[in-house]
């Protein structure tokens, strides 16, 4: 792991960025961590923007306790359930 203090950083974001891809690079103020450059794999923007996002992140796990504690639904069940819901539409004829 590499460290850069704020105030001494000299390189620009791309540069420590690459140096991200070998290992993680922690920036520090005052001899604290106060932002980290980590490598992302298998991620979208979203995947990112939602795991950061703390709201988002109690709302799972508060999913998690409630489905340990009450149970949950398997996806084939709940395909079903929509299944069953699901009016077939009628189909459309054209006008001669």
């Amino acid at each position: 792991m590499k460290t850069v203090n704020l105030a001494r950083a000299k390189a620009s974001l791309a540069d420590y960025a690459r140096q991200a891809a070998q290992e993680p690079v922690v920036v520090t103020s005052r001899g604290r961590p106060v932002a980290a450059l980590v490598p992302i794999e298998n991620a979208d923007i979203e995947t990112v923007a939602l795991s950061t996002n703390a709201e988002f992140v109690a709302l799972i796990e508060r999913s998690r306790v409630r489905q340990s504690r009450e149970g949950g639904v398997t996806a084939d069940e709940m395909r079903r359930r929509i299944t069953a819901t699901v009016r077939p539409r009628r189909p459309r004829y054209a006008k001669p």
